[in-house]
Formats: C-alpha cells, structure tokens, sequence
C-alpha cells in the first residue's frame, strides 16, 4: 500500500510500478508485477502472458461471483472530469493490467462513445475472456449502425433485442454475463423489459441482468418477474442516498451494488481543493456543469476531502484507497468499480483490499462525515431526472 501524500500524483509517480513490483514479491504478487510491467512495456497492449494474482478478493452480486474492484471502461470511449480519451494502444494495456492484477469484473455501456467503450473492451479481453465477467448496458435511443443519439430513453422489447445483438458483435463474444438497463424508461413497463430479458437468457445471450438509478418500485417489480443480480448507482462519500432505500432492498431481495463514480468523478481520489476550477470546453470535464463542483459549493463539499485526507493519512493509505474501502465495508455485496485510463491510478485504487480498520474507526469515521454537510446536487437537474424514475404500470 502507497503511504499517503497530500501531491497524489508526485506519490504515484514516485511509488511507481517498479516499487509495487518490490512491494508485490513480499505478497505473493511477484509473477503479476512482472507481468503488469511486461505489459507496460508492450506499446500495443498486446500481451497474453496473463496470470492471476495469488491474492484475488471475490464478491458476489445475486449469485454472480466477481472481484471485489472492477474496472470502469466508460473513460475509454469519451472525454471524462478532464481526461482525454485515451489512445487505442493505452486503452488495451490498462484493460490488459487489470486482469493481470486480478480485475475479472469491466464494466461498459453501448452509450460510452458511443460503442467505443464496448469495442475496445472486447477486443482488450480476447486472450482471457472466459475468465472474466463483462457487463454493459442499454436503454438510450442510440441507432445501432450510425450512433445517431435522440437523447431520449428506449427499452422497447424490439429494440432491445437489436441491441444486445450489436453488443455481442462489438465486444466479440457469444454472451453477456451482466446486462443492466441503463436507465429506467417510464414509458414501457418494466415487466415487458424483464420479459425480453428473460427470452434473451433462455437463448444463451444474456447471462445475469440489472438495474441503473431505478426506482425502488421497479426493483420489485423486475425482480419478480426475472430476479436481479446487481443494481448500479451512485454511491460515493459525498452521495450516499442509496443508504435510505436501495441498500436496504438489495440486502433483502439479494441483490448486488455496484457503485458507479465511487472516487466522486476523481475528486475524492486526493488532487481536488477548493481552488480547483474545471474546464467549461464542451465535451472535456463533466464536473463543469454539475452543481456540487462549483466553486461555492466546493468550497464547502473540500471538508469532505479534508477529513478523507485525514483518515488516509492515518492509516498509511492514499485517499483512493481510503475512499474505495469504506463503501466495501458497507455491506458484503457491494463491488465498485473505479474508473481509470492510467496504470498508476489502476494500482493505486487496488490497495483498498488493503485498507483495514476496526468497526469503532469505522463507525468514529462516518460520525465525522456525516457531521458535514453536503452542498449542490450530485448531477445537472436535467441529468438528474432519469434517476430513481418508476416504469408505468401495464
């Protein structure tokens, strides 16, 4: 585990991938850090020597077993919180390091590009795909030849099954082991979308399914007629609305969270403060238009990052990591899946598996969180309006 500093990136870029390798031989994890820095070393990602890591956590969504960390894949098809999309050849070797260090869960969607995403995903994970877990997702009104977007929500029987059929040829495989819908379309009930889903299992193309940002409500009606096995919301320590209802219901349905943005769009991931602006250029940074990073709110929102400094620092780990422990600990079916284009930032977020405190440090550390309070919404209002939405009733 990476000690804390409060210049994340001078600590990644002074840890490096030699000084994991060091770290790794005393783990175990020698063979992998060989192999991770073989990869790097391959400009086209092209490196099929893959292992798996002696240590390797496992979870399970519904009766889905995956790593306790997957791999966010939706920075590969689009400018993300600043990032540019990353070179083809650097998109496959960050895939690539993953499963050499244990990742078997990536996580895409047919809106990520859009299809790029999807695309490079099934071409990174050829060499091992039967050992892995790909999900991904439909329910925007996306024409599957041109990309055409309406912007507007789809999950009409027809087009679903459309859809899947172009996924599988763009991630190049016979099966989708986690299909979500994207968002909830209250126009078509949610008993037709399980319905297609169920027929799309039956022939073998679809394995597990589940929700994104649904109401709860719908959660119970999907899970009746084809039960779930993941539901995927924001869940991170600046939102933690999925506390008041969703967790609950997953708990008691059986049901798998997967956290998307645990890391805040990278804002809790240690390199955010009160003076960070982020670029208004259209297309580059995200975070430009959502309410909770504009300089007043941040302002106030920076004593989260602070406190998460604090603990971090405490207990030798980066604020990544720290970050990406508390939400495993909230329950034993929750599997986030930070996003990343960076091998530095790849490693850095998997030594949360190594963060470890007692239930009174954990409990001493969400009474100081939720000692402060939150300002602005998590997402522009017009973003916003898809999440937590119930199907109509047929």
């Amino acid at each position: 585990m990476h000690p804390y500093n409060p210049d994340r990136r001078q600590l990644l870029k002074s840890s490096g991938i030699a000084a994991l390798a060091a770290a790794a031989a005393s783990s175990g994890l020698a063979a992998c850090a060989q192999t991770a820095n073989k990869s790097s070393a391959v400009s086209d990602g092209l490196n099929t020597d893959h292992c798996t890591p002696a240590r390797n956590p496992r979870r399970t969504l519904g009766k889905l077993e995956v790593t306790a960390l997957g791999l966010g894949c939706q920075g590969f098809g689009q400018n993300m919180y600043g990032v540019p999309q990353p070179a083809k050849a650097d998109a496959l070797r960050v895939t690539r390091q993953a499963y050499d260090y244990g990742v078997t869960f990536f996580d895409t969607a047919e809106a990520y590009g859009p299809f790029e995403s999807e695309r490079l995903v099934g071409e990174a994970v050829q060499p091992f795909r039967n050992n892995i877990v790909i999900a991904t997702k439909f329910g925007w009104d996306i024409d599957q030849t041109t990309g055409q977007r309406t912007g507007k929500l789809n999950s009409r029987p027809e087009h679903i099954r459309r859809v899947v059929d172009a996924m599988l040829g763009r991630l190049k495989t016979d099966r989708i082991d986690l299909l979500y819908q994207h968002r909830v379309d209250p126009e078509v009930p949610i008993e037709d979308v399980a319905g297609v889903v169920q027929d799309l299992m039956k022939q073998g193309k679809v394995l597990n399914w589940g929700l994104s940002e649904p109401g709860v409500q719908t959660v119970r009606r999907a899970h009746a007629v084809q039960p779930l096995t993941a539901i995927q919301n924001e869940y991170n320590l600046f939102h933690r609305g999925v506390e008041k209802d969703i967790l609950p219901l997953c708990q008691e349905l059986g049901i798998g969270l997967v956290p998307w943005s645990p890391l805040a769009m990278g804002t809790l991931a240690g390199y955010v403060d009160e003076n960070s602006r982020f670029s208004t250029e259209p297309g580059m940074d995200l975070r430009a238009a959502i309410p909770r990073y504009q300089p007043a709110a941040l302002r106030g929102n920076v004593r989260v990052i602070r406190l998460l400094q604090t603990w971090a620092k405490r207990h030798t780990c980066t604020p990544a990591q720290f970050a990406l422990a508390w939400l495993q600990v909230q329950a034993p079916f929750v599997v986030p899946i930070p996003g990343t284009t960076k091998t530095r930032h790849l490693l850095d977020n998997l030594g949360a598996d190594d963060v470890k405190l007692n239930a009174n440090e954990w409990a001493q550390f969400r009474r100081e969180l939720e000692a402060i309070p939150v300002q602005g919404l998590r997402l522009p209002e017009a973003v916003l309006k898809f999440s937590g939405v119930e199907a109509k009733r047929k």
